[in-house]
């Protein structure tokens, strides 16, 4: 799955004291969240978005400390 302001991949950030999360447009937050619904991924979403430099709208996608990182970056990559 490819960022719709960046067209790089998704990827799943590991350097953070509260476990893997996933740095989303908020207009593909619907799209990550049916992905890891299907999928079986525990996950919170961050209750703010915010637009850096008037860029898109975008929030915080928490899979836990024990969060399997490989596992979503798997489903992501696998996503069309």
């Amino acid at each position: 799955m490819n960022d719709a302001a960046t067209k790089q991949p998704v990827r799943v950030s590991t350097d953070s004291t509260v476990g893997p999360y996933i740095d989303i447009s908020v207009s593909q937050l619907d799209a990550v969240r049916t992905l890891l619904d299907q999928n079986g991924i525990a996950y919170s979403v961050d209750c703010d978005a915010i637009s850096m430099d008037g860029g898109p709208e975008e929030t915080l996608i928490f899979l836990g400390r024990n969060g399997d990182a490989k596992r979503v970056q798997q489903i992501l990559d696998c996503a069309a």
